[in-house]
């Protein structure tokens, strides 16, 4: 099996929470998955909304593919292990001075997992740098556990749709960009501090945030169907997708907009303050 990661860089993620860049797609593939997204966006006559960029992997099959690309989990395999589910993906899209942007946040405080074995893969399938708003990070800030909260970034601009942001101030010399090559990716810690400024670019920034997670983890909140990628599930904790996705176009608009009215019921009922 390929093992694109040495030693070193593991213990560079272990350190730093944060690990870039490292080799994703082939120019062919890369191609192939970039114009998969563009059609799809000319089937949905705009870029996707909020909703539609949430966990495409489960209803469009090249979102599934690329989730499930064995370059990705081979460098997911050394950081959490050879049992790998997909707990769930996003997709990043920031078009030329949209003003949009993601707050400073850790994934793990709204997971709330009890142990965090996850590790979240941003692919990217554009140029992701400074000028088009590309992602940073507080390296070493995963060290310090889960930071408190707030929803003061609410804003129908953050591509964070809980407008959450860390409740404490981040200084702009603790940063580092998170440079990436189109075909690249960046792997980092579930309590990593992160997030994005706006594209000032005339250029569109376009990422895929796959979230990997070792089946003995166990969260508070209410989880969307995973997918085993690798290994095996003997814990069973997780519900998983039984098959790749197979919808029909219109299909499967339909059934994401009605998971995401679920899920976002249920957490309402579990959350009802």
């Amino acid at each position: 099996m390929h093992r694109p990661l040495s030693e070193q860089e593991v213990g560079a993620y272990r350190r730093s929470g944060i690990l870039f860049p490292v080799f994703a797609l082939s120019k062919a593939e890369l191609a192939n998955f970039r114009g998969a997204y563009e059609q799809f966006c000319e089937q949905l006559g705009s870029p996707p909304s909020a909703a539609q960029s949430r966990n495409p992997h489960l209803f469009h099959r090249w979102a599934y593919d690329l989730a499930t690309h064995p370059r990705v989990l081979d460098a997911v395999e050394q950081i959490i292990g050879p049992n790998i589910l997909v707990h769930h993906a996003s997709l990043f899209c920031k078009y030329p001075h949209d003003g949009t942007f993601v707050s400073w946040h850790q994934d793990g405080y709204y997971l709330d997992l009890n142990e965090p074995l996850l590790v979240s893969a941003w692919i990217a399938l554009s140029e992701s740098n400074v000028a088009n708003g590309c992602m940073r990070v507080v390296p070493e800030s995963h060290l310090n556990g889960r930071a408190k909260h707030s929803n003061s970034a609410s804003s129908e601009k953050n591509l964070l749709p809980s407008g959450l942001e860390i409740a404490c101030e981040v200084q702009e010399r603790d940063t580092l960009d998170v440079v990436l090559r189109a075909g690249e990716m960046s792997l980092h810690h579930v309590n990593v501090v992160h997030g994005s400024n706006p594209n000032h670019s005339a250029e569109p920034r376009l990422g895929f945030a796959v979230r990997y997670v070792a089946p003995s983890v166990r969260q508070a909140v209410v989880p969307v169907p995973t997918v085993l990628a690798r290994g095996r599930d003997e814990e069973g904790y997780f519900e998983h997708l039984e098959s790749p996705p197979a919808y029909r176009f219109a299909e499967a608009i339909a059934a994401q907009a009605e998971l995401v009215r679920r899920t976002t019921e249920a957490r309402r009922i579990a959350s009802p303050t």
